[in-house]
This record gives C-alpha cells, structure tokens and sequence, in this order.
C-alpha cells in the first residue's frame, strides 16, 4: 500500500508542478519540459530516500528495497520523461 501511495504522491507531485508552472506563467511545451527536467533528479533523491528509511529504519535488505525503489521511482520519471519527449520535439 505505501508503494502505491509514494507512486500516486510522484504522479500528483508532477501534476501538481505543472499546473503550478503554468498558473505562473509560460509557454505550454516549455514548461513542460522544465519541469520535467527538474522533477526527475528531485524524485531521484527522494526515491533513494525512502530506500534508505526502508534499510535503515524498517530493517529491509537492499535486495528486498531495490524492486520497490525502481517501482516508486520509474513509473512518475517515466511520466515525466514522455511529457519531455512530447513536448521537446
């Protein structure tokens, strides 16, 4: 359950900057790509965050974390990835 919320909180997080970034002002396609740009190494950080609370905090093993980290972590980049791609070219 606590992977599917840290999935959801990425994709709302991501919705969330975007529609923050053009209340603020900008071009559509280039806003998308900035965010984009800043979302994945910021979800990047937090991603590994959680894998090292599970490690360090909850008593998991890295093998055990490291399927749950690329879950939580590539299904939101992979979001923002594809709206940088479409909105790059």
């Amino acid at each position: 359950m606590r992977t599917f919320l840290f999935i959801v909180g990425g994709l709302a997080v991501l919705g969330g900057s975007l529609l923050v970034a053009r209340w603020i002002g900008g071009a559509w396609p280039t806003t998308l790509a900035e965010v984009s740009k800043f979302f994945i190494p910021i979800w990047f950080c937090l991603s590994v965050l959680n894998i090292l609370l599970g490690v360090k905090q909850a008593g998991y093993s890295i093998g055990e974390e490291l399927p749950i980290f690329l879950l939580i972590f590539t299904i939101p980049a992979g979001a923002a990835a594809f709206l940088w791609w479409r909105s790059s070219g």
